[in-house]
């Protein structure tokens, strides 16, 4: 009251002195606070509004019944929309402090995207704290684009939708979150554009940026093959040469004696075996063209026993091509009880160990399979590790070596190049050295935090890498227990690890669905492989070290080009995971093992043929060529690995369930 007492006042004072304008500013003024205080409810209410965590379940929900009910010209393309929606809103949520909410919406409508591989790691958001530091992929999602391509029709009907109903909350997400890639014309009826909806953003930028980096592909300079396959095409010069000479000799002889017919047949057989060598040649000589390459690493000495055992399985080595291929050995675990996790063979299949989920290592010599049992013996490191030789079999019939060390499950194990040593890597985030030959535990070695997934050694021995669900890639040598380099960039667990036939590199898959490259000496990743839908579980390198084989959860399989750091095939693959890959030694073939219980051949030689074609001509890539399915029975395939000899060799376990 004493306020409009004072206005009044002030008011009658502005009249009598005549100040019209003051009196009319006062009056603007009065006007002006009047209606402030009244929008103040109604402001009010809109904010309760806009902090409703209803309203995304209530846009979202209006938006899914409409894409569901449009015509199926449209639909298909309206649906690409509710993905990227649907995990935006969730975080949204989550973001807000709204946990129950979103986990309410988060299980109401995730049947509509089962397909996806984050769902089960987006289920684990339970504050906003794992949207910026713990939660790698909800960062990923949360800094980049979905690009969603649509035609000119559908993309009319979703802005027509969103502007009838004002759903601003879903307008927010798609103006901050969403890139439309329009195209012209009418939308197909089949969707089959694997590329209508891709996350993209600093992923893409960071892949242009690695990739610029100078890769040097090449083979080792002066390994030690090298020297034997010198060695031995001297000898076969020589051979050829003294060949030649009898040649000539016979048929002067024949000629001599009037034996017409019977030169004209030998001639003949001549032209045609020269014809098989040079083809032979021509698929085989993607190794011999290959640059060479100084190694970085310090490379062990290697043994004189060794060096011949090498030249005696070059100089027998089978030559394959899509017309010759390989035969295959394979080894299959019985009874196992699915306790086994990984297996691994000897570079002459001599020895095969398996891995399994009671913390055990267990080596079969295949020599000894069937001999009666022999007495117990047991060595280990300080009383912790032991090596027993048991038998399965009341018969003795499969004796094994037993190596104990392990607190838990054993998820990779692999051979020396030699076979002398073997590296298994375990759930207690250690990987161990056994000594073949002692059958005792040589090193422990302590360094990832997490569950090392994968274990490989170098081409040279000594080095191995490793793979953690810490997300890095470690580097390692036998006689230091502790890394040598850490590779970290992935986004989330790195699944796999290879090294390049030069050492001067490894490569990773891990489970953000992306390959790296990365520089031994620095640790950098100098290329980033991006093109699979699902975790990379194995990789491969060619002999001659320019391409690259990965594949993923969901049986695809792509080969790269180190160089460009683009694939020069599109994706084939199997029905199931492929848990192994294998080069053949002179590049020509990729074997291929899946958990669909099938071996797989295929012909690179004639697309990496094409590539050099295109890239004069510049085509596009041209797809795998398969040259023959090998079924098992009801076993998967755990690993392949080709010997020195070309003789393809496999592992898997018996499957109860098929």
């Amino acid at each position: 009251m004493e306020d409009e007492e004072m206005e009044k006042k002030v008011q009658q004072y502005l009249q009598r002195k005549g100040f019209r304008l003051a009196e009319l500013a006062l009056h603007e003024e009065r006007n002006r606070l009047s209606t402030a205080s009244s929008s103040s409810f109604s402001e009010a209410a809109l904010s309760r509004s806009e902090n409703d965590p209803a309203r995304y379940y209530d846009g979202y929900s209006k938006l899914r019944t409409w894409a569901y009910s449009s015509l199926d010209q449209y639909k298909h393309e309206l649906l690409r929309i509710l993905y990227p929606l649907f995990i935006h809103c969730f975080m949204d949520l989550v973001a807000e402090g709204h946990t129950q909410e979103a986990h309410s919406f988060f299980h109401t409508f995730r049947e509509d995207h089962e397909h996806s591989r984050d769902l089960k790691k987006l289920e684990g958001i339970l504050s906003p704290s794992h949207l910026e530091v713990e939660m790698e992929v909800a960062r990923s999602l949360r800094e980049n684009k979905f690009r969603i391509k649509l035609c000119g029709s559908s993309y009319d009907l979703l802005l027509q939708y969103l502007h009838k109903t004002q759903a601003l909350v879903l307008l927010g997400i798609i103006n901050e979150r969403i890139t439309f890639e329009v195209s012209s014309g009418k939308s197909p009826l089949i969707a089959d554009d694997s590329d209508a909806a891709v996350l993209i953003g600093t992923s893409k930028d960071l892949r242009k940026q690695i990739n610029q980096k100078e890769v040097h592909w090449g083979m080792l300079e002066d390994s030690l093959e090298e020297r034997m396959e010198k060695a031995i095409s001297d000898s076969d010069k020589t051979e050829t040469e003294s060949k030649d000479a009898d040649t000539e000799d016979n048929k002067k002889r024949s000629l001599e004696g009037g034996k017409q017919a019977g030169l004209h047949k030998k001639i003949k057989k001549d032209k045609l075996v020269g014809a098989a060598g040079k083809n032979m040649k021509s698929e085989t000589s993607m190794v011999s063209v290959a640059p060479r390459v100084k190694p970085e690493l310090t490379l062990p000495v290697t043994s004189v026993e060794v060096e011949q055992s090498i030249l005696e399985d070059l100089r027998n080595r089978a030559h394959l091509n899509s017309l010759a291929l390989p035969s295959v050995s394979f080894y299959t675990f019985l009874n196992t009880h699915n306790g086994l996790n990984c297996s691994s063979i000897s570079h002459d299949g001599s020895l095969v160990v398996g891995g399994f989920a009671d913390s055990s290592v267990k080596v079969w010599d295949m020599s000894k399979i069937g001999q009666p049992p022999k007495t117990s013996c047991s060595q280990g490191e300080n009383g912790h590790s032991q090596g027993e030789r048991v038998s399965t079999s009341d018969e003795g019939r499969k004796s094994y070596t037993l190596f104990q060390g392990h607190s838990g499950q054993v998820y990779s194990a692999t051979f020396s190049p030699i076979g002398d040593f073997l590296l298994s890597s375990s759930s207690d985030s250690t990987i161990r050295l056994w000594s073949t030959k002692l059958n005792a535990n040589l090193v422990c070695y302590k360094g990832h935090n997490y569950p090392v997934w994968d274990v490989q050694f170098s081409p040279v021995g000594h080095y191995f890498a490793s793979a953690s669900h810490d997300r890095t890639a470690r580097i390692w040598s036998m006689d230091k227990i502790q890394p040598l380099r850490i590779m970290a960039g992935h986004l989330s667990d790195v699944d796999c690890v290879q090294w390049h036939v030069n050492c001067k590199y490894i490569a990773t898959g891990s489970s953000d669905r992306t390959v790296r490259l990365w520089d031994v000496q620095t640790g950098e990743c100098i290329r980033m492989f991006i093109g699979h839908r699902s975790m990379v579980l194995s990789l491969a390198m060619s002999p001659n070290g320019r391409y690259m084989a990965s594949g993923d959860e969901d049986g695809t399989i792509m080969v790269w080009d180190i160089s460009s750091g683009r694939y020069i095939s599109p994706p084939v693959g199997h029905n199931s995971c492929v848990w192994s890959l294998a080069y053949s030694c002179e590049g020509a073939l990729l074997a291929s093992g899946s958990a669909d219980c099938t071996v797989k051949l295929w012909d690179v030689s004639s697309s990496t043929k094409a590539l050099k074609m295109d890239d004069t001509k510049g085509g596009s890539a041209n797809r795998l060529r398969m040259l023959k399915v090998l079924p098992t029975k009801s076993t998967p395939v755990y690993t392949l690995q080709f010997s020195r000899r070309n003789l393809l060799f496999a592992a898997g376990a018996l499957s109860r369930g098929s």
